[in-house]
């Protein structure tokens, strides 16, 4: 993010600036983001699925009188103090994520303009309307000055419900939220004091932020903070990852699996819980979830990493040479067969060897495969000698092993010795979450690749990518992307043509707000009605057309006050033709 010098910056220039942008249409007016309707457009409503995103983060609608019990009974079990500690905390939580919402998504943004988003997304969450006052801002020197004056508070309101009006300030969560937000900033600590408050009395909130060194003594400040072991766990001066940028990643490695969302950490939980074991892993899901990134990954990080790791996909193995391919080869086993050669399970001795696919196999091809995961040891095509082998097996497939298994599909036994601990990898669109990271991942990765500068997504490519089904899982999207980053104009931003043929899209579930804050896209409009039922209305079987000309006539001749020369222009008539029409209409 661009720091230039500290500025000092009133409600009215911030008007003005806001005023100025909105009235220039050059290039230059991109960099001054983000602007309300930037904002608005990262909420996304998806009804169906029962889940809000803030950009790529999870959120939920609760009714303030629900969070105003949570809060008094947190009062009323944990006392004033802890209660109020924890609900700083929970806000500085949310606004720490608000930032990195922001500097994510608009990293050459305006200075202005990105400090000035937290308080447009505080509003937009509808915890309270901020007014700014003055604030001073330069990053170089760690520096930050704000005042701002809160309108409608929801914390006020259900605290001034509860136990009415006090001596002390109440705002604690949003008081929260401006620190996590500005710090995220600023890459240092920015406390912020509720100076007035309508929990006190006053007929508004005013709060004054100021860098820890600026205030002096902030050991009360943090109290609340619990700064010992809440922010002493955070690190504030390196900036995220971006979400939407080309410079996402640090490396342009495609290897690192990425995800946020909760069905994937517990994947890698289980990951790294299995790792360090030598057990045999069975990855299940959809094609394209990413069953091979996974494996390597545990392969990686177990203690087996620096032996080999071989795959091999069982479904593109002929039948006849499956045996030759995992055991290997003795010289003059077959006719052709000039030398000897190892077979992947030789291959990879001491590490790991991911079978991909296995329910291809057919059962005497499975029966091979116990024997050698049962004994420990292989026997080449045409050898005389048992070769012992020290080999993790990692197996994979799409197909319900289980279902097989019950249709005489496939070995029982071999079932249960490869289920040892079975990991479900679940489809993308189960982890909706992970779409903006994968889609940063891969703009990032691919542009690199093949030599192309891109800016980043149309809000409405991501808007339709959240909601699209992916049947092809990761493997799709990748795909997608990888086109995007090929069809897009140098220096442009990817939109949805680029990535999705219109019938991919099929009716969209997803909503979004507009900028005066209604769901965009909410429902297809009503088709227009029939001349005929507009006339007559939807139950009618026939028109009295000489009541329907009468009535046209006396509307014309009303609306123009009298003045049957004008009446008779509207009409596309002559005057003598429209006084003749009157005549005979009595």
């Amino acid at each position: 993010m661009p720091k230039p010098p500290s500025s000092r910056v009133s409600l009215a220039e911030v008007s003005r600036r806001t005023g100025a942008l909105m009235r220039r249409g050059d290039a230059a007016a991109v960099q001054d983001r983000p602007q309300l309707s930037d904002i608005t457009e990262c909420l996304f409503f998806s009804p169906g699925d029962g889940r809000i995103w803030l950009n790529d983060q999870r959120m939920v609608l609760m009714h303030t009188r629900s969070l105003g019990t949570l809060r008094r009974e947190l009062i009323d079990t944990l006392g004033l103090e802890r209660a109020r500690g924890l609900l700083t905390r929970t806000g500085y939580q949310s606004g720490e994520r608000d930032a990195q919402l922001v500097r994510e998504r608009w990293p050459d943004g305006d200075l202005t303009s990105v400090f000035m988003a937290g308080t447009r997304l505080h509003a937009l969450e509808g915890v309270v309307k901020v007014e700014p006052v003055e604030f001073e801002i330069d990053p170089e020197r760690g520096h930050y000055h704000g005042e701002f004056i809160w309108h409608h508070s929801t914390e006020d309101d259900e605290h001034i419900s509860a136990y009415g009006v006090g001596t002390e300030p109440a705002c604690w969560m949003q008081l929260g939220y401006a620190m996590g937000y500005v710090t995220g900033m600023m890459g240092c600590l920015v406390v912020f004091r509720e100076v007035e408050c309508r929990s006190m009395g006053a007929s508004l909130c005013r709060v004054i932020g100021k860098t820890a060194q600026a205030w002096g003594d902030v050991s009360e400040d943090l109290r609340y903070l619990n700064a010992q072991d809440f922010l002493a766990t955070r690190s504030h001066g390196s900036a995220p990852r971006a979400v939407l940028g080309s410079t996402a990643l640090a490396d342009g490695s495609g290897d690192g699996m990425v995800g946020v969302s909760s069905a994937f950490k517990a994947a890698c939980h289980m990951l790294s819980r299995v790792a360090p074991t030598r057990a045999t892993v069975l990855f299940t899901g959809e094609s394209g979830v990413g069953k091979e990134m996974f494996a390597s990954t545990l392969h990686r990080i177990s203690p087996r990493r620096e032996r080999p790791f071989v795959a091999i996909n069982c479904a593109a193995i002929p039948e006849a040479l499956v045996e030759s391919e995992l055991f290997g080869v003795d010289r003059g086993a077959f006719t052709g067969a000039s030398a000897s050669r190892p077979g992947r399970f030789e291959r990879a001795d001491g590490g790991t060897l991911f079978l991909d696919e296995i329910g291809t196999l057919s059962l005497v091809s499975q029966g091979k495969l116990l024997r050698a995961l049962q004994q420990g040891e292989i026997e080449r095509v045409g050898g005389t000698r048992a070769i012992p082998v020290d080999v993790r097996v990692v197996a994979a497939t799409n197909v319900d092993l289980r279902a097989e298994v019950q249709a005489g599909r496939f070995r029982e036994d071999l079932f249960y010795r490869l289920e040892v601990y079975p990991i479900h990898l679940p489809p993308l669109r189960e982890r909706r979450e992970d779409i903006p990271l994968l889609l940063s991942h891969f703009l990032h990765v691919y542009a690199q690749r093949h030599g192309r500068r891109l800016a980043g997504y149309a809000p409405r490519a991501v808007r339709a990518l959240m909601g699209y089904a992916f049947p092809g899982n990761i493997r799709e999207l990748q795909n997608m992307v990888e086109r995007g980053v090929i069809s897009a104009d140098e220096g442009g931003v990817i939109d949805l043509p680029h990535l999705l043929r219109k019938e991919q899209l099929g009716e969209g579930t997803l909503l979004s707000l507009g900028a005066h804050g209604a769901l965009a896209e909410a429902a297809p409009a009503e088709p227009a009605a029939s001349l005929f039922e507009r006339v007559a209305g939807p139950q009618a079987d026939a028109i009295d057309l000489a009541a329907v000309e009468r009535q046209l006539l006396a509307e014309a001749v009303a609306r123009c006050e009298g003045n049957l020369s004008a009446a008779a222009r509207q009409l596309g008539l002559s005057r003598a033709q429209l006084a003749y029409r009157l005549r005979r209409g009595g």
